[in-house]
């Protein structure tokens, strides 16, 4: 059996102490060097002579070490490795001219790689040490979809437009304005079109550094569409975003694939990458270790067969459990043992006004809520976590409140283990093993990627002395499954714990997942907002929906949310009905 073997050096806190796991390794006692010492005193391993026992993983104090048997159809060197016992890249995806393809998986496997050799970011190297042109790479996917794609490439009959992943990364690297960013990317002049349909007017004259993230996610995705190319590549574009803007954008992405142009996209908005593809290729591995790609399937095929966690063509079973849903929303008995309230509240903030009706929580209760970016959602929040003090109103402050804020603090070097102490003695079962936190004690907070430090803060604020806890934005920079994780790890918590929690998101399926009551805000973004709630599951929703314009449905396999297609017979007859969300 082929397998692979990865040390995460960046996990290794003490050399000597790692090295001394190459004793316990029998390939190593029997005289043969499976193990060894790199000239810069690193572990490092021989796959060829590992038989895959486990022992120098499970004696490894860092868990660096990771050793993975491969599936049988992986039977080939990798398309991209970043070096010895380092992440390996199995395969590519496969545009498909007028279709939007979605890459649907777990964070850690590869995919922003694939995309980035896919743009021409990244060579590819063949599993070697030295990057391959584009007629080895020809050579290696000889009769396959993926050689014609390639010799496009090579012969420039195809031109790739790609959007990064880190849209936060833009301001260090492009300066000036959006207007002077967009008229640069403009190469199809539909530099007006383009910058109405994705509501950019008010923002042009703005400093690229001045803007916020949703903004900068708009702009990111204005300038990739302006430039000529026939394949457009957008990686995670729902970030930062709104569910208006998320829709939006999603119709905006849709309308790009032509005979002429493929679309491929990562995303783990499930709601919204269903909402946006065609088709859909399932990217399966190991986090860290290796990633490889599946063949393409229809969206609603694809989505299932991922929930599932078993590719039966392929014979690739990625998760050790189903993913499902509940075929109607789950009606708890209410609790009557109010925990918090609020009252006719107002805060003024600059030219912004926040009011809100009135409203209450009780004990075992999780609260979503819903609404546009800059509404004032955060503002309350601060409010009920007494950040901020009202001008006006009543808010009852005698419980303890714990706050997961929408931005993290990135910039220490603490580690892990010291951050969430507490959170290792004393709630193992109900936090550190469901988040996956062990192989982030040794980790420093400022070495985190975004999805691990989501899942720090998350964990640090479920893990402190209070009575009520309030989430800002805790899906963000979580794949599908770390977000239906933390769901229920919210749901769990509060209903084990007899406590209660508010949380602010903007991914529907996360927020439908956990919420067994809704706050809703409306109102003109930056200028007014009012929060309105907590409304049963039912009400809130069809509020919002109808709000939206949309309708959602469940699919009759997997019982997830779906968007109704605009106008289609069940869209009009759930609209007519009143029921923009299902029963």
């Amino acid at each position: 059996m082929k397998r692979i073997a990865v040390v995460d050096h960046s996990k290794v806190k003490n050399k000597p102490e790692h090295a001394r796991i190459i004793d316990v390794c029998p390939i190593n006692r029997a005289g043969n060097p499976c193990m060894y010492l790199t000239v810069d005193g690193k572990v490092g391993i021989d796959e060829a002579l590992c038989i895959g026992c486990g022992i120098c993983v499970n004696q490894d104090p860092f868990k660096a070490i990771k050793i993975i048997n491969l599936p049988e159809i992986l039977d080939r060197e990798p398309i991209h490795r970043y070096g010895k016992n380092s992440f390996a890249l199995y395969s590519l995806p496969t545009p498909i001219f007028g279709k939007v393809l979605g890459i649907l998986g777990v964070n850690g496997i590869g995919k922003s790689t694939a995309l980035k050799i896919i743009s021409g970011l990244i060579k590819a190297n063949l599993g070697s040490e030295t990057e391959v042109e584009f007629d080895s790479l020809i050579k290696y996917f000889k009769g396959s979809e993926a050689q014609k794609f390639f010799e496009g490439l090579r012969d420039k009959k195809i031109k790739v437009s790609y959007k990064p992943q880190s849209v936060d990364l833009i301001p260090k690297q492009i300066k000036g304005s959006v207007r002077e960013l967009l008229i640069k990317s403009d190469q199809k002049n539909l530099f007006n079109k383009i910058v109405e349909e994705l509501d950019l007017n008010q923002i042009l004259d703005n400093d690229i550094s001045k803007i916020s993230g949703g903004e900068l996610q708009r702009v990111a995705i204005a300038a990739t569409a302006l430039k000529e190319a026939n394949l457009y590549v957008f990686d995670e574009p729902s970030s930062f975003l709104d569910i208006k803007q998320r829709i939006s954008i999603s119709k905006f992405i849709r309308s790009m694939a032509n005979e002429n142009t493929a679309v491929i996209v990562v995303e783990h908005d499930l709601i919204i990458l269903d909402y946006m593809t065609d088709i859909i290729q399932i990217m399966y591995g190991s986090e860290g270790v290796f990633g490889a790609l599946s063949l393409p399937r229809p969206t609603r095929t694809a989505m299932n067969v991922y929930l599932d966690g078993y590719i039966k063509e392929e014979n690739i079973r990625f998760r050790d459990h189903k993913i499902s849903f509940q075929e109607s929303t789950i009606v708890r008995e209410p609790s009557r043992d109010l925990l918090s309230s609020w009252e006719n509240v107002e805060k003024k903030l600059g030219k912004f006004k926040l009011t809100s009706e009135i409203g209450k929580i009780n004990r075992r209760e999780v609260i979503g809520v819903l609404g546009e970016n800059g509404i004032g959602k955060t503002s309350f929040v601060k409010l009920l976590a007494k950040v901020d003090n009202p001008d006006k109103g009543y808010i009852n402050e005698d419980i303890k409140v714990s706050y997961k804020p929408q931005h993290i603090q990135t910039d220490s070097e603490v580690l892990v283990i010291n951050v969430l102490a507490n959170t290792f003695k004393n709630f193992d079962v109900q936090l550190v093993r469901p988040l996956n936190l062990v192989d982030l004690m040794y980790k420093r907070i400022c070495d985190l990627s975004g999805g691990e430090l989501q899942r720090v803060a998350i964990a640090n604020c479920l893990s402190q002395d209070a009575k009520l806890f309030l989430l800002d934005e805790p899906s963000a920079f979580l794949d599908v499954e770390q977000r239906l994780k933390v769901a229920k790890v919210i749901v769990d918590f509060m209903e084990q714990s007899g406590k209660s929690a508010i949380v602010v998101d903007h991914d529907l399926l996360f927020i439908d997942y956990l919420s067994q009551k809704l706050m809703v805000f409306d109102g003109v973004p930056a200028i007014e907002g009012c929060a309105k709630g907590p409304f049963e599951m039912k009400e809130g929703m069809n509020l919002f929906l109808n709000e939206l314009g949309i309708t959602l449905r469940r699919d009759e396999e997997s019982h997830r949310p779906r968007i109704n297609k605009l106008d289609s017979v069940k869209d009009k007859e759930q609209k007519n009905s009143g029921k923009y969300y299902y029963t």
